[in-house]
Parts: C-alpha cells; sequence; structure tokens
C-alpha cells in the first residue's frame, strides 16, 4: 500500500491506495503543529483500523506540505509507525509537468499534485480549482505545462472576514441560500457569501481561460472540501472530483520509482 498525504493550513487530507493505484481509504485529520508524531501516528494507527487494513502493508509514503513546521513531525511519524522514509513533494522531485512560473520553487507542492491530476485523467488544456483555506487556480497548457494561476481567500476566510470586521453580523451556518434575495440577515449573508463568492470565481475562470489562449476549448476541474457547495451549480466548472491531490501524490510516487527515472525533472 501508499500512504499520500497533503498537509494543508486547516487539514491533514490523506489517502491509503493499494498496488493498482485503487483508493482504499480517505480521511481528514485536524492540522495543529502542536502535536507530536505519536499523537498523530496513533490517529493513523485508528484510520488503519477502521477500514480494516494493516499498516504494516505499507511499502511507500509521499506527503506534501504548505505547513513547513509540521514537516519535522510528520516525517518523524512515517519513521517511527511504518518504518519508511517519506517522500517530500517538493522541487527537485519528477513529476513530468514543467513549471512555467518565474520561480518554481514558490508553487505550493499541492498545487502541483493537484495539477498532475488533473492533467493524467482530464488531459489538457484545462484549469484546475482548489477550493479550501485559500482558492487556489491552476492553468495547465494543453502540452501539460502549469502556466500559473490566481489565489484568493477561501469562502470559509472570507465569511470569517465579514464576521471579524462587523460588530453585529452573527456566525452562520455556510450553505446555499433558498433564493439571492434574502428576507431576513442569515439569508442575506449566505447570499452574499455563496453567490458573490462563485461569481468570483466564474470571473476568474473566464479570465484565465481568455488569457491562455489555447485552440481548444478549456476544461474546468474542481476539487477541495467547499467544492461541492460552490461548484455543484455553477455552468463553466465540468467536474467536480474530490481526490485529486491524493491522486496527484500518488501518480508523483509512481514517478519518483526507479523504474520511473526516465520522468521529466522540474
Amino acid at each position: 500500500m501508499i500512504l499520500t498525504m497533503d498537509a494543508g493550513n486547516t487539514n491533514i487530507k490523506l489517502g491509503i491506495y493499494n498496488e493498482n493505484g485503487t483508493l482504499l481509504q480517505y480521511g481528514r485529520l485536524s492540522t495543529d503543529i502542536n502535536k507530536t508524531s505519536d499523537e498523530y501516528g496513533l490517529t493513523l494507527m485508528n484510520v488503519f483500523h477502521y477500514a480494516h487494513l494493516d499498516p504494516a502493508g505499507v511499502h511507500g509514503i509521499i506527503f506534501s506540505s504548505v505547513v513547513p513546521s509540521i514537516n519535522f513531525t510528520l516525517e518523524s511519524m512515517c519513521h517511527t509507525f511504518f518504518h519508511q522514509d517519506p517522500i517530500l513533494a517538493g522541487p527537485g522531485i519528477k513529476t513530468g509537468m514543467p513549471i512555467r512560473y518565474d520561480n518554481p520553487k514558490e508553487v505550493g507542492s499541492d498545487r502541483i499534485c493537484t495539477a498532475v491530476a488533473a492533467y493524467e485523467k482530464y488531459g489538457g488544456p484545462c484549469i484546475v480549482i482548489d477550493f479550501g483555506t485559500a482558492t487556489t487556480f491552476g492553468a495547465i497548457s494543453g502540452s501539460g505545462e502549469f502556466l500559473g494561476g490566481a489565489i484568493m481567500p477561501g469562502v470559509k476566510v472570507s465569511l470569517q472576514g465579514l464576521i471579524a470586521g462587523t460588530s453585529r453580523l452573527p456566525n452562520i451556518e455556510l450553505k446555499k441560500p433558498a433564493r439571492v434575495i434574502g428576507r431576513n440577515t442569515v439569508e442575506n449573508m449566505q447570499s452574499g457569501i455563496i453567490h458573490g463568492y462563485t461569481g468570483s470565481v466564474e470571473r476568474l475562470i473566464r479570465k484565465i481561460g481568455q488569457e491562455m489562449n489555447e485552440p481548444e476549448r478549456v476544461k474546468v476541474v474542481a476539487t477541495g472540501g467547499m467544492a461541492r457547495i460552490l461548484a455543484v451549480d455553477s455552468k463553466v466548472i465540468d467536474v467536480i472530483d474530490s481526490y485529486l491531490t491524493m491522486e496527484g501524490l500518488y501518480i508523483i510516487y509512481q514517478r519518483n520509482q526507479p523504474e520511473k527515472a526516465s520522468a521529466k525533472e522540474v
């Protein structure tokens, strides 16, 4: 089995794959820089137990991270509980995707993992959107190059900023309201956040697509924890794929095995 992990600002997403690339179990842990490697390890053991999987069957681990302070903890956990040296997705590993960025080292490894999976599964040109703590847009050319993209505050961050910056607006459930014209404060906030946010996303999609100037139609793929709420009614988002980052990590793991040595390095 292969264990994949993506350490984000809010959650650590994890996937357990078999030898054929089938996702056996998916889960999320809270990102907490104060947790020890033992605490993370014991939590992961519970995930394996719940899924009726033997952790001794793990023979490879790869993880990406946008939280550098947690990397050593995760690496220690891999050594202690799985007796494995994990691969850290980052500069220097083989991805098979050229990065057309001023400084390729600046690109979050999770964005590259997601882009690799999107291109592998859906081809190019495409735009991949990850609705997480931040919402990221990645533009991938028809020939499989990561061209860059855009970053905007995530929908939860936007809502928290609205509440924190006002004195009378309440904390609300983040869900699509029954109508756009809200008839109470909660509906007004839900309408402004959900419909206003999706409008911004769709405008960025159109502008990015125009700037890519591809001869073929640009496919738009969405992933991330908020994708089901924000992308489900969109007329410009073609696919919602919840496990893109995990699949990208698995693909990159395979490309960094000895038999995959011919893959491009970026």
